[in-house]
């Protein structure tokens, strides 16, 4: 059963709702220990003081602010509990938007919202039903760890998650990173949506959707702790150098193919388009034309 990370309220309008928060999410990946490789003696980090130089205990650990070499603000647990902000205490629903009005890479992790209690039921249906009557996701503030975040409201089988959310300036701007200017096809863009066409999926599911790293590293554990031979890496691929679009999409479709056991023949190489004859073949046979008919055979 996952555990409670915060508790509050959702603030919708008057309505409030009591709700416990709860992460969405598990991570699964495997966890290494840092040892000593002369005698495999475990390496620990150790909080000490400096001034002191010895080790001190959480309980004598707090936060503070550094302003200068010599001054240290302490900040406590309940100073950030009680600070002048609504958003300390409940997620606070600020508006309503279509979902594709915000872009994916301002979200972040999820979060089930648990009603707390009986008296919470019945408020804490409202905003569910109203979401999924909507077709649109709330857009709230709440503040957790020691800063106030922007988030997303929605609902997941009856369930309401909330996802935290970047601010707009934590996204970096991207165009910086765009290549030269360059011109792709007709042709090309079809032929790259023929591929998509032949890999696109109903679901996330499957062999493919896996995370082999885990399964990789729990192989090779075992193989270390029975003595037995390691798992062999299989040999990288090159990257090929693409000289021509057309022809890598063409052989790109046959593969996906291929891999799902389909017809990978003429005729489905014929699926993506054909690349048209360029207009400057059709000048120039029009212009050799024009000079062959103005140019008469001299008599004898």
């Amino acid at each position: 059963m996952p555990r409670t990370i915060w508790s509050g309220a959702i603030s919708f309008g008057l309505v409030t709702v009591p709700i416990n928060v709860q992460s969405a999410t598990e991570d699964h990946s495997i966890r290494f220990h840092q040892y000593h490789l002369e005698d495999g003696g475990r390496v620990r980090y150790r909080k000490v003081c400096e001034l002191e130089n010895r080790e001190v205990a959480q309980s004598e650990i707090g936060k503070g602010y550094k302003v200068s070499k010599t001054q240290v603000i302490p900040i406590t647990d309940d100073d950030l509990r009680n600070l002048p902000l609504p958003t300390t205490k409940a997620i606070e629903i600020d508006a309503f938007v279509p979902l594709e009005s915000i872009d994916p890479i301002r979200i972040a992790e999820g979060y089930y919202l648990q009603p707390d209690g009986q008296v919470a039921a019945k408020p804490y249906k409202l905003p569910v039903q109203a979401l999924g009557r909507s077709s649109k996701v709330a857009v709230a503030k709440y503040a957790w760890s020691g800063r106030e975040r922007l988030g997303l409201l929605r609902v997941m089988d009856d369930v309401l998650v909330l996802h935290a959310m970047r601010w707009e300036d934590e996204i970096r701007d991207p165009t910086e990173l765009l290549p030269p200017p360059i011109e792709v096809s007709d042709e090309e863009i079809k032929g790259a949506l023929a591929l998509m066409d032949t890999m696109t999926i109903d679901a996330l599911e499957g062999p493919d959707f896996q995370d082999r790293y885990t399964e990789a590293i729990a192989q090779l554990i075992e193989a270390k702790r029975e003595e037995k031979p390691l798992p062999e890496a299989p040999e990288p691929e090159e990257p090929a150098q693409v000289l021509d679009l057309m022809a890598a999409l063409q052989e790109s479709v046959s593969a996906a193919k291929a891999s799902r056991g389909e017809a990978t023949g003429p005729a489905a190489v014929h699926e993506l388009p054909a690349p048209k004859k360029t207009a400057t073949k059709k000048k120039t046979a029009k212009k050799t034309a024009k000079k062959t008919a103005g140019h008469s055979p001299r008599s004898a």
